[in-house]
């Protein structure tokens, strides 16, 4: 309800919330200030608690409960303006005219510098004037509170054991939500005509006493085996982390309706989430007054609203009871059986696809695998199932991933083993990583006694198999295990375990056995590295001097296949040249049989002839004229005759 002043200001003395409107005023002010005060001192001794503790359950349990004081100081504060201003239009405006009369004049007497400050004071003053300065508080303490409330939001705290100082801070909690349900009891018998604020101030209450209720239940009920109450703690930040939310829109939104002050104002913080919190519940209340006051809707008189309303009750019960009913119809997957219990005694063994049953809790079925392969190790070290930070592909690799016997492994389980040297027994210890592939048998035998004769598959192969192990290799070397094949070394374990598996009627059938790594212990390592060195180096030496003796073998037979060749050769070349030399002389021999002395001058012609090829000679025969001497004309010879005597010959006349 609101109201609008006449020309003179004047309001009507029979409305009761104008009546008291001061008392209301002086009130809302000391609570403003207490439960402020409150929120805020809680928030701090939470700052502490969080620098020397952090992620406590305390954190929480302060910043949740200081969360809720605070909304409730920004509603009292918001509902303490509203009451200020009805205060003040019953009060003269005489003092008020004055005021402004003396600020005028103050005005007038300043110089330019304090004028320019005064207008941008004034600007800001009118803009926060029209907006209200009491948006911005209610903004600035929802604000706060959401981000308190999102600081310490952490669902995965443990449990922690408070004590008595838990019950003391507890208690204390209980009765600060004492005092508020008795002024939420307060405001719940104010009538809204004297009081129209009353109503909501009383929800936002129940909401701070909410919180208080929950937070000291979860101090009492904390300890280091519960987990829920830190949970629980830290959820019930939901409830007013959604009240502030809903108030900071609501004061966003105020911005773009601008105060009058001859108008009345509203109350801002008014919560619809908080106005959930009654009994009974009505959430459309609210909607349908509102539809009712702005635009004369009143969905009472609706019939399908009515109809609705009537028939909820039924149609809730039918629907209840058909997915109770349905509840008897169970999805076995492809990969899965289940087991149907009938009033917790097992039946049948149900294949993958629909079954029905009797609802619950009277059928119910238990999941099992179908056909499922598992790897188990024999042994795996502390800290193995947690979390591992993941190294880059491009960096180095982990230490993990170093396989050498220096290294510890997370699967490597020690063995005592026998050890003899000369006439002396001893024992030894060797680190093996033996792993089995194993699976929940297919028949219904093996899945009962899976399901009701394990409790835990994995432990159990694990015990036995470590059971087998120390009885198969008491007996064996390390040269016998290191020299052993793998294969048969893994077939025998393998039978080994499954005969003790199936005396135990586990239902379990081990598929193979594989044997990753037999090898001594990191201590040993190094000295066994040294045998290991040691037979290596003397392996090698052995292959590098019979290297070389080969080489020099095919070196020298080398060699002599040169020799061999080059003798051969040669005593062709003397063969040949001997033969060539005998057909020669054969040939010869037969020409000067034939022709005679013309053979033999022949013979002296061409042998000339090869051993003057490259001489400048002239050769003259007085023999070939007969009884005439030969006859020389020097002008038909050119070079290589001589220049200086064919020029002196040219002076001269020839001779005959």
């Amino acid at each position: 309800m609101r109201v609008d002043l006449d020309d003179e200001g004047a309001v009507p003395a029979s409305l009761p919330r104008f009546q008291r409107a001061v008392v209301q005023s002086r009130r809302l002010s000391r609570l403003t200030y207490l439960t402020g005060a409150m929120g805020v001192i809680g928030l701090v001794v939470s700052l502490f608690v969080d620098l020397f503790s952090p992620n406590s359950l305390w954190t929480a349990v302060l910043t949740n409960s200081a969360a809720s004081l605070l909304l409730l100081a920004a509603a009292l504060q918001s509902a303490h303006v509203v009451s200020q201003w009805r205060a003040g239009i019953i009060a003269p405006a005489s003092a008020e005219a004055a005021s402004d009369d003396e600020a005028l004049l103050h005005v007038e007497e300043q110089g330019w510098y304090d004028r320019v400050l005064g207008r941008i004071s004034g600007a800001g003053t009118s803009m926060v004037g029209q907006v209200g300065l009491p948006v911005f508080w209610l903004a600035g303490w929802t604000l706060l509170s959401l981000v308190s409330i999102g600081l310490i939001w952490n669902l995965a705290l443990a449990g922690s054991n408070v004590g008595l100082v838990g019950n003391m801070v507890g208690g204390l909690l209980l009765l600060i939500g004492f005092a508020l349900l008795v002024l939420e009891r307060q405001f719940g018998n104010e009538s809204e005509a004297s009081w129209p604020e009353a109503e909501q101030l009383a929800q936002i209450t129940k909401v701070a006493i909410a919180t208080l209720l929950v937070t000291a239940f979860c101090l009492f009920f904390s300890s280091v085996d519960r987990v829920w109450p830190a949970r629980l703690a830290v959820l019930i930040g939901l409830l007013p982390g959604l009240v502030a939310v809903e108030l900071l829109v609501r004061a966003l939104l105020s911005v773009f309706s601008p105060r009058n002050e001859r108008l009345e104002p509203r109350l801002i913080a008014n919560s619809f989430v908080a106005g959930l919190l009654r009994w009974p519940p009505r959430p459309l209340l609210a909607l349908q007054n509102e539809l009712h006051n702005r635009f004369g809707i009143d969905l009472r008189q609706i019939w399908a609203f009515t109809y609705m309303r009537r028939a909820f009750l039924p149609v809730l019960a039918v629907i209840v009871g058909l997915g109770w009913l349905l509840s008897g119809v169970h999805e076995i997957p492809m990969q899965g059986r289940g087991i149907y219990e009938r009033f917790g005694k097992p039946v049948e063994v149900l294949e993958p696809g629909l079954h029905a049953g009797l609802p619950w809790p009277f059928g119910t079925v238990l999941a099992l695998e179908n056909g499922v392969v598992h790897e188990l190790a024999t042994s795996v070290a502390e800290g193995a199932g947690a979390e591992q930070t993941l190294d880059p592909a491009e960096g180095p690799p982990p230490a993990i991933a170093n396989r050498l016997w220096d290294a510890t492994h997370i699967n490597d389980k020690s063995q005592v083993i026998a050890s003899g040297s000369g006439a002396k027994q001893s024992f030894q210890i060797v680190n093996m990583d033996v792993r089995f592939v194993y699976r929940i048998g297919l028949t219904d035998e093996a899945a009962l006694a899976a399901t009701y004769n394990s409790a835990d598959i994995p432990s159990l192969i694990r015990s036995t198999a470590s059971r087998v192990l120390v009885h198969d290799f008491a007996s064996h070397t390390l040269d016998e295990l290191l020299g052993e094949q793998r294969n048969d070394l893994a077939a025998d374990i393998g039978d080994a375990v499954q005969r003790d598996l199936k005396k135990l009627d586990s239902g379990v059938e081990i598929l193979a056995t594989v044997v990753e790594s037999i090898h001594p212990p990191a201590g040993a390592a190094n000295a066994y590295h040294a045998v290991q060195a040691a037979q290596i180096s003397a392996q090698a030496l052995i292959a590098r001097e019979r290297g070389a003796a080969a080489d020099q073998a095919n070196v020298a037979q080398l060699h002599a296949s040169m020799a061999h060749d080059q003798a051969a050769a040669t005593s062709r070349e003397v063969m040949a040249t001997a033969q060539g030399a005998d057909l020669r002389f054969s040939a010869e021999q037969q020409g000067y049989a034939k022709a005679g002395r013309a053979f033999l001058l022949e013979q002296y012609f061409s042998q000339l002839t090869q051993g003057l090829t490259h001489a400048k000679l002239l050769v003259l025969d007085h023999r070939l004229g007969g009884t005439s001497a030969p006859t020389i004309d020097l002008r038909s010879f050119t070079l290589p005759v001589d220049p200086a005597a064919s020029t002196q010959s040219a002076d001269q006349p020839s001779a005959e």
